[in-house]
């Protein structure tokens, strides 16, 4: 049937018929393709942040205010990275703001770091409606901006911030308690990764925070070592 349809298709193209499709559907499938290919052809982070910009892939650029693309050194040897931004991210541009990235700043000063010294992205680059989950169809649109991140970057070890984002890079159901205190291998490039607790987690649950504290001492090592 395959092959009938295909000689058929050959046929009427010789003949000077036109194939009826569906152009704009055409049109949208070209456009991901070329998006995610041309996302590996970017040589700078400022590169990668101007595709993420003006980037349609989704249906979430229609609700975004601003994309929130990632900050910090970029140079760094940890790379923090999110499931997604929330409202205030949505509104400044950049992640981890407020009371949660307050948190997280503090996390980081007990352990010596501050925010100049890390980079911090998402996963997705702009906030899905009411802070819903991310969905796998918008993972997929958008991790090639955040593999190219890590590709420029380099960073020595990889943080994913939250049950969410560790899901989503590790491809995994697991929980939190089952995930914490293991070192993974990311990607191609085999970067050690690691998982925490997101702060805004943290401030609604407070009594966890002694065990995030833990976490952050594992990541000093691993930056040590």
């Amino acid at each position: 049937m395959g092959m009938y349809m295909k000689s058929k298709k050959q046929y009427l193209k010789a003949m000077g018929v036109e194939i009826w499709q569906d152009k704009d559907k055409a049109k949208k499938s070209k456009a991901k393709t070329l998006d995610n290919d041309n996302a590996q052809d970017l040589h700078s982070l400022d590169e990668v942040k101007k595709k993420v910009a003006a980037c349609t892939l989704c249906a979430l650029h229609k609700t975004r205010t601003n994309t929130v693309f990632g900050v910090g050194n970029e140079k760094a040897q940890a790379l923090f990275i999110g499931e997604a931004p929330g409202a205030n991210e949505d509104l400044k541009g950049e992640p981890f703001v407020g009371r949660a990235g307050m948190l997280l700043n503090a996390m980081l000063k007990s352990i010596r770091l501050d925010r100049t010294d890390i980079y911090i992205a998402n996963i997705l680059k702009c906030r899905p409606p009411n802070n819903r989950d991310p969905l796998p169809e918008e993972v997929k649109l958008c991790t090639p901006y955040l593999q190219k991140q890590i590709d420029l970057i380099q960073p020595k070890i990889l943080i994913a911030v939250g049950r969410i984002a560790a899901q989503f890079l590790l491809n995994t159901t697991e929980s939190m308690s089952k995930l914490r205190g293991n070192t993974y291998q990311y990607g191609p490039q085999k970067i050690p990764l690691l998982v925490t607790y997101h702060p805004a987690y943290l401030l609604r649950s407070p009594s966890e925070k002694r065990k995030a504290y833990s976490d952050f001492l594992i990541i000093k090592k691993a930056l040590v070592d």
